[in-house]
């Protein structure tokens, strides 16, 4: 999959504000990526020291490993992250009921600029905004602004709109 290009200014700007107030503040925390611990497009596990967190991302919801499009998430975001440096910012928000660390994840590239996970995953059409659970979230305009742009380019999980939401699909199962 390709990674959509983001034209217009007021979106980079987003993008960039969201990187700014979390990547470069006080409140990221910098770990490494547990080797093979990208479950599905919205979980992972990274390490600093003994410490071992679980991590779901805040305000996008993925499709699970056994629903359509869901390996293809997450071996989406784990290109994602190899194009970073080895390292994962996080920005930690809350906890859930799961005592999962619910966070916006950022990578450096090795050119110094970030990829904002959150968003990135939904602009690529590999993630939903999950509006139920965003307003905790840094930046939730840009998941928005993300969902409407990956619908309007009809890319990845787009290409078929009526697709079951992976909210729906775990209520069914």
């Amino acid at each position: 999959m390709v990674v959509v290009a983001i034209a217009p200014k007021l979106f980079n700007q987003q993008i960039n504000a969201a990187i700014d107030s979390a990547a470069g503040g006080q409140n990221t925390e910098w770990y490494q990526l547990v080797e093979g611990s990208v479950y599905d497009g919205d979980t992972l596990r990274v390490a600093r020291g003994n410490e071992e967190l679980k991590i779901r991302f805040c305000g996008i919801d993925a499709p699970e490993r056994d629903q359509a499009g869901g390996i293809e998430s997450r071996d989406h975001l784990r290109s994602l992250i190899a194009q970073g440096d080895g390292s994962i910012g996080v920005v930690p928000v809350e906890t859930d009921r799961y005592d999962r660390t619910v966070a916006d994840l950022f990578v450096m590239r090795p050119d110094g600029s970030e990829i904002h996970l959150n968003s990135q995953m939904v602009l690529d059409g590999m993630a939903y905004h999950y509006a139920q659970y965003s307003d905790s979230c840094p930046q939730p305009e840009v998941l928005v602004e993300a969902e409407k742009r990956a619908k309007a380019s009809n890319v990845g999980l787009w290409v078929d709109p009526s697709a079951q939401r992976p909210w729906d699909y775990r209520k069914k199962s």
